[in-house]
């Protein structure tokens, strides 16, 4: 079998994200090999400081390269992220990324990738500080993001840049009907595996270091899930009680759909748009060994696939913009664009005014994004409210988020969180 460059591998993945925007998850998805691990760490290490890399990269070309050679471009990005952030000796990193151009069918960069990679090794501190001296350098964002946060949260925006820019911890949801958080806790201790119950959420352990979790225990027993604590306050403001009816909108992959069922033996019917990722879903429920009616519709027509019975309990993680997530997923800053969110919040509101009719008088909706962004949050829910006659904000007496006009929400960082928003609403009788 023959085994390509893992340099060569990233920037081929990345080439996919930067140029032809697919998602970093799914292209490393279909990825192999014994270097699989490499590949993912240099790719999201280079997206995560896309911006500051991409700026460095420009100040040592001529002249830009040709959209066909968007990996060249990927290749210089990698070499120079090498340089910034990974224990590779310098020598090393220079001819191994050099080497990358062969597998890339691209002999003549390899002249380039050196020359680009030796001078930023005499340049690095007056190119560092060219590339900072923009906001999109310094903070590694998109401008439109920088700006449209500050704007949003003018006493935190630089805390969640900062956020954005750090590697998330890994948190695990504990099957607490299988067993307790603290004996959970105590079984990794004697695996030598670090982690600490949270102080706020009784089903959420944070792991010290990332782990393999299929090899944890408990994993195929379904005691185990990855969710972060963000997340996982779903389930929690829901207020299940066994028996009760309850649609899980957008429910890919299945995270929050499994949480609720861990908490309760309700009837539960889980929709998504997305008839591949809602087989993630089933395959979700069946480790955990649960089960609920999947469905493949459109949340905004549910006449193409409501049976016509209500349901006591909707939770809608709407589509958004996943300015909350950007951690885990750094590809977001290249993929979201500013004139998505209008796109998106049309869509929010599209999909509230499609399932609220499916909702039981005395029933209760939660809404759910992973988004930072108020447009999405608080005034979509205000703007619902008020067109919605029968709907009413319920207070949720909760240890986090912040408060607002509608709804709380979590910034990026606070608590360890990923930033997330939510709201509760209640159908009048």
């Amino acid at each position: 079998m023959v085994t390509i460059n893992p340099r060569a591998a990233a920037a081929r993945v990345l080439d996919q994200v930067i140029r032809q925007g697919r998602s970093l998850s799914r292209v490393l998805e279909v990825g192999s090999g014994e270097d699989q691990g490499l590949v993912s760490e240099m790719c999201y290490g280079v997206l995560r400081d896309y911006h500051r890399l991409a700026a460095v990269v420009a100040g040592l070309l001529k002249k830009p390269l040709k959209e066909k050679d968007t990996d060249v471009q990927a290749l210089l990005l990698l070499g120079i992220y090498q340089f910034m952030a990974m224990r590779v000796p310098d020598h090393a990193a220079v001819s191994e990324t050099v080497a990358a151009t062969a597998d890339l069918k691209k002999p003549w960069a390899r002249g380039l990738v050196n020359g680009v990679l030796r001078n930023f090794q005499r340049q690095r501190e007056a190119l560092l500080a060219q590339a900072e001296g923009a906001e999109e350098g310094s903070w590694s964002h998109p401008q439109w993001l920088i700006d449209a946060l500050r704007t949003a949260w003018p006493e935190d925006w630089q805390q969640i840049l900062r956020a954005n820019n750090q590697r998330p911890p890994l948190c695990l949801r504990i099957n607490t009907t299988k067993i307790d958080a603290s004996e959970y806790v105590q079984m990794l201790r004697r695996q030598e595996i670090v982690a600490i119950c949270s102080g706020i959420t009784e089903s959420a352990v944070i792991l010290e270091q990332p782990q393999d979790v299929t090899r944890l225990p408990g994993f195929a027993e379904g005691w185990v899930s990855v969710q972060d604590e963000a997340a996982q306050q779903a389930a929690w403001l829901m207020d299940l009680k066994p028996g009760q009816r309850v649609l899980d909108v957008c429910a890919a992959p299945g995270g929050k759909t499994a949480h609720m069922l861990e908490q309760a033996d309700v009837d539960m019917v889980a929709l998504d748009v997305d008839a591949s990722r809602m087989q993630r879903v089933t395959q979700n429920l069946q480790r955990l060994g649960k089960t609920a009616q999947c469905l493949q519709g459109d949340a905004r027509a549910p006449q193409t696939w409501w049976d016509g019975r209500p349901f006591q309990r909707i939770l809608l993680d709407a589509p958004c913009s996943a300015t909350g997530v950007i951690r885990r997923h750094p590809d977001i800053k290249l993929l979201r664009r500013a004139e998505d969110i209008h796109n998106l919040v049309q869509t929010q509101a599209q999909i509230l005014e499609g399932i609220w009719p499916l909702l039981s008088p005395g029933g209760m909706l939660v809404y759910a994004t992973c988004s930072v962004l108020p447009e999405e949050n608080c005034e979509q829910i205000v703007r619902f409210v008020e067109r919605q006659g029968d709907a009413r904000l319920r207070e949720k007496d909760v240890p986090w988020g912040r408060p607002l006009e509608a709804g709380r929400q979590i910034l990026t960082g606070d608590h360890g969180m990923d930033g997330f928003f939510y709201a509760c609403l209640e159908k009048t009788a």
